[in-house]
């Protein structure tokens, strides 16, 4: 009997492992090819409308990344434009269209912004998504192109959870990027990962009984996509160059809880601020506050350009 009890205590420890073992390798494809979010016709007459009526100028923006993938996205002009550009960066399995309100608050201010499609994304090529290993160099191909036709004076960068860390990491090795509204940001691969293994609830489970999970989808993710996962971080960027970091993190995001953003705080050596949005769910806090998100962000900019030299008055 007691040998029995062995038994069965030994599978109820070791099935949710190795189940989570199994369950991280046959995800790890899954997790370097997100859902394409096709970027439709009436998608595009959503964005013109929404454009028309704060009269702002949209037109098509292609750029071709160093490794051949072509990127497709807009460059959209404020109709009273104050020479300044934001970068915008959309999340995970979504396209430029999910930063089209953070575009009209930027626009209305007299920000002129970049609304790209990530690779692997919307309309733009690329076989996978690497959440900022390769997309950090597509980040600099985008501002080569936008400096050579705009010369913008001052240069920014706003995302949404995966466009926040893969805009962070932009500018960890881009100094042209002079400062970062990150909202629901990863602090770096594995510690999402503990997140999914969790089942977006308990995280110390993906830590412990089902780090199994985290391994595999790490490991076999690295073997596909050739990189490492270590490099893929927007805490190491904070932390290897100071620049001005506004993190914005959701009280009840339980996709990427606001542990993450305050790892980022925390690493940051340049300028930074941490708002935790109360009441708000993973990258809602321009639904839940809008007054406030605008005044803070609009405030971080504005700050920003007003204490550094123009973007032509600088060396890279």
């Amino acid at each position: 009997m007691r040998r029995r009890l062995v038994r069965i205590l030994l599978i109820l420890l070791l099935f949710p492992p190795t189940l989570a073992a199994v369950g991280g390798w046959f995800f790890g494809p899954a997790f370097l090819h997100p859902v394409r979010r096709e970027l439709t016709p009436d998608l595009v007459r959503e964005a013109d409308a929404a454009f028309n009526q704060i009269h702002a100028y949209r037109e098509d923006f292609d750029v071709r990344a160093h490794d051949g993938v072509l990127l497709r996205g807009w460059k959209v002009r404020s109709a009273k434009p104050n020479g300044n550009w934001v970068l915008l960066f959309h999340g995970v399995a979504d396209n430029r269209m999910g930063v089209l309100e953070h575009a009209r608050v930027l626009l209305l201010a007299g920000y002129s912004v970049v609304m790209m499609d990530a690779r692997a994304h919307g309309a733009s090529e690329g076989p996978i998504a690497t959440y900022g290993w390769l997309e950090r160099n597509d980040t600099r191909a985008i501002i080569d192109v936008l400096e050579s036709s705009e010369r913008p004076r001052h240069l920014f960068a706003l995302g949404e959870s995966m466009g926040a860390g893969i805009a962070l990491q932009s500018a960890g090795v881009d100094s042209r990027t002079e400062a970062v509204v990150a909202e629901s940001s990863f602090a770096n691969l594995r510690e999402a990962a503990y997140d999914y293994a969790g089942l977006r609830k308990y995280p110390w489970l993906g830590k412990t009984l089902l780090a199994p999970g985290t391994w595999t989808l790490i490991y076999r993710g690295e073997s596909i996509a050739a990189f490492s996962a270590a490099e893929v971080s927007p805490e190491k960027s904070v932390a290897g160059r100071a620049f001005p970091v506004f993190l914005i993190c959701d009280a009840y995001d339980v996709a990427l809880p606001c542990r993450h953003s305050k790892m980022i705080y925390a690493a940051a050596r340049g300028p930074k601020q941490l708002w935790v949005v109360p009441g708000a769910f993973h990258t809602a806090a321009l639904g839940f506050q809008p007054d406030e998100f605008r005044r803070r962000v609009l405030s971080f900019l504005a700050d920003n350009a007003a204490s550094s030299r123009p973007l032509e008055n600088r060396s890279q």
